[in-house]
């Protein structure tokens, strides 16, 4: 399960920008919204006739399988990467 969420930003002038986000703390705050999410999720597999249990099974496992993951994105001079831990 990732734990860390590093953000570094890299601005065509000046000093790069390095943020840390630990996900334990973010998903605790934002619970609420994540329990709606679940339950339109589950809504929209029951209208498309997906099985629920397969779906939310399959979501887990790409999430579980996100730690070591990096994002690198280049726009003209200024960069984005994001790795997850």
């Amino acid at each position: 399960m990732p734990q860390l969420l590093t953000v570094r930003v890299k601005p065509p002038k000046g000093r790069p920008i390095r943020i840390w986000l630990p996900v334990l703390p973010i998903a605790a705050v934002l619970s609420p919204f994540l329990l709606l999410a679940a339950l339109a999720a589950a809504i929209a597999c029951l209208v498309y006739r997906v099985r629920v249990t397969r779906a939310f099974g399959a979501t887990w496992r790409l999430f579980c399988a996100l730690p070591g993951t990096q994002f690198d994105v280049r726009e003209g001079r200024t960069a984005v990467l994001v790795s997850i831990r």
